[in-house]
């Protein structure tokens, strides 16, 4: 394939084509010229839009598919389609299925579904066995077989001394250990945020020290362990201060913010709506800002959709009984458009390969293109003809965004809207 690109404006801070409107020339999938004005001699396929942006491919930290097990929530086919569509060449695959992606053929199995996909499948590895939280799964048998980092998704791991171990394991092949901090107990049988909010409505609160507290366990159990770790989804100010310290110790953390956290608030609870229904929940206004402040000062090092299908079956139910989590791919980028500058945008989705040890793209000439293609401009209410999900569980649905993700372009496959 070969494809013209006119007047792009390029957001990529490893380039010299930062911020510059420029033409480029892509050759079976290699980007052979980049000037300020070329010619399309050759009369090749012409890429352009009003207003069009381009970066490297995004990268998404945490997303969830359901395959093998549940595919009446989405399969692997079906999601990474979504996600080229909404702008990421490359996803890191949770292991929340059934069976648990606990052991090297779980992990053949996922990446013989991701064959021909244009975005990049990047599996997680369960940190335990079956996700129970009792015996570490196979760590370095499925670092062999392309796991780029383990954690059991949305669980915490009660069993300090086997995170411990686990740090120590992981760091003789210099694994990354992903762990979720929301601290059992104080959790509860909570299902929203603990506070006004939440007293309003009659809903059993989970205060953001079940955060606080899990988080600083954690970070004692790393700078006592050495090897490296990472935190996902953080929604507690004092968690995020936490982080800040232990980066300034030296201790190799990284963390993300899910979309859902840095746009909506517990307020949007108020119809009682299950798509609202997250894990960490939905924060206050203040808790919110101090969230985008965290990710415009770095300290939040990237930006996930926590991309998370669920059937309607365990969605469409009472509050307390539905299943926590909300899909994000289709959304992800004009959501955040809403309340974050589109450099930062770019840059908190892309920096995430950097800790997952995944190779970046690069916009120079003679490197392989993987390009994400978008506009800034316009505004448009996300509706459900807009998800391409097999599951609808999106919070997003009926909210005014930003800008619209055009299309991807990665390994000669250009997917345009």
């Amino acid at each position: 394939m070969k494809l013209f690109i006119k007047q792009a404006t390029i957001l990529d801070e490893s380039s010299a084509h930062h911020q510059q409107v420029r033409d480029l020339i892509i050759e079976n999938g290699i980007i052979t010229q980049i000037g300020a004005s070329l010619e399309n001699t050759n009369n090749y396929k012409e890429v352009s839009a009003e207003g069009l942006h381009i970066s490297q491919g995004w990268f998404d930290s945490s997303v969830s598919f359901g395959e093998p097990g549940f595919e009446d929530r989405e399969t692997i086919e079906n999601g990474l389609a979504t996600a080229a569509a909404s702008g990421f060449t490359a996803v890191a695959l949770q292991p929340n299925t059934n069976p648990v992606i606990d052991s090297a053929s779980q992990l053949q199995l996922v990446h013989s579904k991701a064959v021909d996909a244009l975005t990049q499948l990047y599996p997680i590895g369960a940190l335990t066995s079956k996700s129970e939280g009792k015996d570490l799964a196979e760590l370095f048998e499925m670092s062999q077989n392309g796991a780029i980092a383990f954690g059991d998704y949305a669980k915490y791991m009660d069993n300090a001394n086997l995170l411990k171990i686990s740090l120590q394991y992981a760091k003789d092949f210099d694994g990354l250990v992903i762990a979720f901090s929301q601290e059992t107990s104080l959790k509860g049988n909570g299902v929203a945020n603990e506070g006004l909010a939440a007293t309003r409505l009659g809903l059993k609160g989970i205060p953001t020290l079940a955060e606080d507290l899990a988080v600083a366990r954690n970070l004692q159990i790393l700078e006592y362990t050495g090897g490296k770790m990472h935190i996902p989804t953080v929604s507690s100010p004092v968690a995020v201060g936490l982080i800040k310290e232990a980066k300034a110790k030296g201790l190799q953390v990284s963390c993300s913010v899910a979309v859902h956290h840095l746009v909506l608030t517990d307020d949007s609870l108020e119809t009682f709506d299950t798509r609202q229904k997250t894990m960490p929940p939905l924060r206050n206004e203040q808790q919110r800002k101090a969230l985008v402040k965290a990710v415009k000062d770095g300290t939040i090092d990237m930006i996930t959709s926590d991309h998370n299908p669920i059937d309607i079956e365990n969605k469409k139910m009472e509050f307390d009984l539905a299943k926590s989590g909300t899909i994000g791919l289709e959304s992800a980028f004009a959501a955040l458009m809403t309340v974050l500058p589109v450099e930062t945008i770019v840059n908190k989705l892309t920096l995430g390969r950097l800790f997952f040890g995944v190779e970046p793209p690069q916009i120079i000439e003679g490197a392989a293109a993987e390009l994400t293609f978008f506009t800034t401009e316009g505004s448009w209410v996300f509706q459900s003809s807009d998800i391409k999900s097999k599951s609808k569980n999106s919070a997003f649905l009926g909210r005014k965004l930003k800008g619209k993700v055009l299309g991807t372009l990665r390994e000669n496959k250009l997917v345009w809207s």
